[in-house]
């Protein structure tokens, strides 16, 4: 299905991995983007606000400060390996979310979802980086990226069916039986041979100081990204009459609209160039934002200009990723950790801000956030775009 982009130029054990490559990042991404959308049901099926919810994916967020030393690991490490413990980890977590009797079992669940989320993810892309030359490598992350859209509307959506029709912790469980059997077929699948770390990772790689400003985008980035993937849920609830049904149409609305960003992003970043593509995504996140805090009571406003924000996010994140993955050479998974963990702070920072803001003035308070994280987001690529050259 994937493979089918992916011209005879690539290396052959590309070619043949990409498939099951993406359908395990398209399960794990599902399994942790199924609960924000859901947050009001979780919470009423915990007894608890939506608030004290959002602290608990404040903590379980806070896993991304383990992302330097998970990179560490990951650039010493047999790919297969650190790549098998990311699945296992993620499927355990999600079980033990499924099975939370409170909210500090549940944070712990989103606590360890989230730092195995970080060690499976930042595995499979230093695997691409180790087959794939910088130069064409946003075509190919650009295919796998395709994963976190189609984890809303596949994903997600599946999970939300098992919701709407038995319970919360039916989403869960079934998100968990399907990464038991994508986990099976990469760890079956993928050669063990060249899965070792090539001997030129073991070197010490010093972060430059440009590097600071991507960091600072991924962290603005993705908790610009929460403020409203957080909130929309309860928002379209108490202020459109929105049900679990409702929210599944959005949600799987979303993930096409991701999608298009995705493989819009691997056609063209490697064009354009990094710095760019992430420019003009995030200034699409701007103008969304914008048009969703000045209509953040009008439906016919508020839920396509949110599709956008999100759409516009994709792009930015996409095109990033090569340019983490590339800040040390040498040393691939600490670039790629530090960026990644930089993104998780983001979301756990903002995942507490977003729901308490929403609690005191409603969705206009996550829309301003959002969007003025945006458009710092906008100046910090800028500068580095700037030192770059």
């Amino acid at each position: 299905m994937f493979a089918r982009w992916v011209d005879a130029s690539y290396a052959p054990v590309v070619r043949t991995n990409v498939n099951r490559l993406v359908w395990g990042r398209l399960i794990s991404n599902a399994c942790y983007r199924f609960a924000p959308p859901f947050i009001a049901v979780i919470a009423r099926g915990l007894d608890v606000s939506v608030a004290e919810l959002g602290i608990a994916f404040t903590i379980g967020e806070f896993a991304g400060l383990l992302s330097p030393i998970v990179g560490r690991y990951v650039d010493r490490a047999n790919r297969l390996v650190a790549m098998t413990a990311g699945i296992v980890l993620i499927t355990a977590s999600v079980l033990l979310a499924a099975f939370s009797t409170s909210v500090a079992m549940f944070a712990v669940a989103m606590f360890v979802l989230s730092a195995s989320k970080v060690l499976f993810d930042t595995s499979l892309i230093v695997w691409v980086n180790d087959h794939v030359e910088y130069e064409r490598r946003g075509r190919i992350v650009g295919i796998i990226e395709t994963s976190w859209a189609l984890s809303l509307f596949i994903g997600v959506a599946i999970m939300g069916l098992a919701t709407a029709l038995i319970s919360w912790r039916a989403g869960f469980i079934v998100g968990a039986i399907a990464l038991m059997v994508s986990g099976l077929f990469i760890v079956t699948g993928l050669p063990r041979d060249d899965a070792h770390a090539p001997m030129n990772t073991h070197a010490r790689g010093k972060i430059p100081r440009s590097a600071w400003l991507i960091f600072a985008c991924s962290f603005m980035l993705m908790g610009a990204s929460q403020c409203v993937g957080i909130t929309f849920g309860p928002w379209f609830e108490d202020e459109f009459g929105f049900t679990s049904a409702g929210l599944i149409a959005v949600v799987i609305a979303m993930g096409i609209f991701e999608l298009t960003s995705s493989v819009s992003s691997s056609r063209v970043t490697d064009v354009w160039g990094k710095e760019i593509s992430v420019r003009r995504g995030v200034l699409l996140m701007v103008v969304g934002g914008i048009v969703m805090t000045v209509g953040s009571h009008v439906s016919f406003l508020a839920i396509p200009m949110l599709i956008v924000f999100i759409a516009g996010f994709e792009f930015a994140l996409v095109s990033m990723l090569p340019l983490a993955a590339n800040l040390i050479p040498t040393a691939g998974g600490i670039g790629l950790g530090l960026t990644v963990g930089a993104g998780t702070c983001g979301r756990a920072v903002f995942s507490s801000v977003a729901t308490r803001l929403y609690d005191s003035v409603g969705p206009v308070g996550p829309t301003i956030a959002a969007t003025s994280l945006a458009v710092l987001t906008v100046g910090a690529i800028t500068l580095y775009a700037r030192s770059a050259r």
